[in-house]
């Protein structure tokens, strides 16, 4: 421990050693995660090690702000009441450190990232997120472990540290070290940007820091489209939106008139069902070999299949939005997410003009992630967990109750609301495939708690069950269903955007309605409400950005996609992504969407790119100052 007592010589003083220890737990955490992108992620090595190298002195600013505390410590506290107080706030100290460090692990684990704005909105949903972790973990013995290891590190600090207790000089000294080391994190920490120096997105993460990434995010949750991203002239991308999306007019804003089209006896049933995390890459139809979603892979022969369809986000809030109000994904936050968002243009209130019901059912709390609020500001009936029939639910974990639960009550929703001569719109959100992947025994052959496969046949069994009892019933030969799942299980890839894990299946089965067809058109995730009231004779009575994808010239295919900062427009094997600080980069796209060779933009491309994101800004814009998003 001697190099922990001194640096060229001289004692270190209690911020130094402070500041040291932070330095050395963080290149522990990177090490790990390097290990972690290299045996699980299949990452190469040298790819990664700038990365790492980067790291350590992207590091330098988060030590400086966790040392500047102990240099106020030993200013401000008398020498009687420093000594009494020191231990104890060591300890907690080095404990924190060591906390935040396994967290990131377990963070990486999920999500392949540094801490993000996903983390932070894990703080404000203390409730799902405690109770998954302590599902999916030991927690009780992990934080046994890290004490203990704690401890044992204090233990072998002592002598450091009362070296560096007795290096302190008089107050003026220690002013000056204190004022130091603020003046040194606002300028390094704020002032100097930190730029993505590498094309692997695993190696810039690497060269990140999660206590800098956290903070940030916290402070960006939000981003204004005007502000950080590249612009063209307002009225051209809105008359571009307006051709891309095949009518005359899009809006934000539920202010259209619907034609007539059906006669109410012979509106059919929409049902919506929107499966948490089912990858494509899990179904057999699109080359797995593991037999985990036999259901899925018999209702993909059995309906209208879309081969290319992509997700919007990462998020669930994001493919709720798509599925909601086909709003192209914007940087930060989702719409969903977004408060007092009232009278929104939606595929629930588009189908209600005309008659339907529209309802949210979700198995999980719908105040997480602002379900609740966001689907009755849209005037959609919402049954969350809280409200099933009493007596129904048998198993349930702290995401959500059992899939097929969830589908017993919108059985039995849809039994009640058709019987009162109700025309049905039913968006339903699932929750078992999800960690900690607990599900009711007997189900499947794989026991539960299990790991992603055991989630995905689950899901799978829980949806061939509902469609098995929904056949039963008398208002099924008369009901269109959509499943598609919000988003993939992983997001993590070697680029930007990597697109391999926005592939996500949609199917709309309707055995009495739609004849069987794989569509090989490229589309987004905002195409399926188009598409959907074009099939219910309600073609150009929306106001929706996307495009009906039945109708769309396979060469105008095109997906929309994006993380939190960057969004990308995906046409052909081109992509273009659109940075904060109005920086524009396109790439080259392999056929597996696991690649990404950097290419000069193309102007076209990237006025497409822009438009629909821009034009997704401008709608929201427009719909606030209309006075529909102001307070319930």
């Amino acid at each position: 421990m001697k190099f922990l007592q001194s640096l060229n010589g001289r004692p270190l003083r209690v911020w130094g050693l402070a500041a040291l220890v932070a330095w050395l737990i963080f290149q522990v955490t990177r090490l790990a995660l390097l290990g972690h992108s290299v045996m699980l992620s299949e990452q190469a090595p040298a790819g990664l090690l700038g990365g790492v190298a980067m790291g350590m002195l992207r590091d330098l600013p988060v030590v400086l702000m966790l040392a500047w505390p102990w240099a106020m410590f030993e200013l401000i506290f008398k020498r009687k009441w420093a000594d009494r107080l020191r231990w104890p706030l060591w300890t907690i100290y080095v404990f924190t450190l060591i906390f935040v460090g396994v967290s990131e692990g377990v963070f990486w684990d999920e999500f392949s990232v540094r801490f993000n704005f996903i983390a932070v909105d894990y703080l404000v949903f203390t409730t799902e997120v405690i109770g998954n972790i302590r599902e999916s973990y030991p927690v009780g013995k992990i934080v046994a472990a890290l004490a203990a290891f704690t401890l044992l590190i204090v233990w072998a600090l002592r002598r450091p540290l009362r070296n560096a207790v007795a290096a302190e000089s008089g107050r003026a000294s220690q002013l000056v070290w204190a004022l130091s080391l603020m003046l040194a994190v606002c300028f390094i920490g704020y002032k100097l940007p930190l730029p993505e120096f590498f094309t692997n997105s695993f190696a810039n993460e690497l060269a990140d820091n999660g206590w800098r990434s956290f903070i940030a995010a916290a402070r960006q949750n939000k981003l204004d489209y005007r502000q950080f991203y590249a612009t063209r002239p307002d009225a051209e991308v809105m008359a571009d939106l307006q051709r891309f999306s095949g009518h005359g007019q899009v809006s934000a804003s539920n202010t259209g008139l619907l034609k007539a089209s059906h006669a109410p006896s012979k509106q059919p049933n929409v049902v919506v069902i929107m499966m948490e995390s089912m990858s494509a890459e899990y179904m057999e139809t699109f080359g797995n070999k593991q037999g985990i979603t036999p259901n899925l892979d018999r209702l993909a022969k059995e309906g209208l299949l879309f081969t290319r369809l992509y997700a919007t986000g990462t998020r669930t809030v994001r493919g709720l939005e798509a599925l909601s109000a086909a709003l192209p994904p914007q940087p930060g936050a989702a719409v969903v997410r977004w408060p007092n968002i009232t009278n929104l243009n939606t595929l629930g209130s588009t189908l209600a003009a005309r008659g339907w019901e529209p309802n949210f059912i979700y198995g999980g709390y719908g105040m997480f992630d602002n379900m609740n609020s966001y689907f009755e500001s849209q005037a959609y009936k919402v049954t969350d967990r809280k409200l099933f029939q009493e007596g129904l639910v048998q198993f349930e974990n702290v995401w959500g109750v059992a899939d097929e639960h969830l589908f017993d009550q919108v059985l039995i929703n849809m039994d009640k609301d058709v019987a009162a001569g109700k025309h049905v719109f039913a968006h339903i959100m699932t929750t078992s495939n999800h960690r900690p992947f607990t599900y009711p025994d007997g189900r499947i052959d794989i026991p539960s708690p299990a790991k992603r496969e055991g989630g995905v046949k689950y899901a799978d069994y829980a949806i061939g069950r509902f469609f098995e009892m929904a056949k039963q019933k008398p208002w099924f030969d008369n009901t269109i269903f959509l499943i598609v799942a919000d988003h993939c299980a992983s997001s993590s890839g070697k680029t930007k955007i990597p697109v391999f894990r926005y592939h996500i299946p949609a199917i709309i089965y309707a055995p009495k309605l739609v004849v069987p067809k794989q569509v090989d058109t490229l589309a987004s995730q905002i195409d399926l409400v188009p598409t959907l009231l074009a099939m219910l004779g309600l073609e150009g009575d929306d106001h929706f950005v996307g495009r009906d994808i039945l109708k769309m010239p396979p060469e105008e295919g095109r997906a929309l996609l994006s993380t939190y900062q960057n969004v990308g427009y995906l046409k052909g094997d081109l992509m273009t992504v659109l940075q904060p600080k109005r920086k524009i980069e396109t790439f080259r796209i392999s056929a597996d969407g696991k690649e990404a060779q950097l290419v000069p933009n193309e102007q076209k491309m990237t006025d497409e790119a822009i438009a629909y994101f821009q034009g997704a800004a401008l709608l929201m814009e427009k719909h606030g100052e209309s006075g529909r998003g102001s307070g319930r």
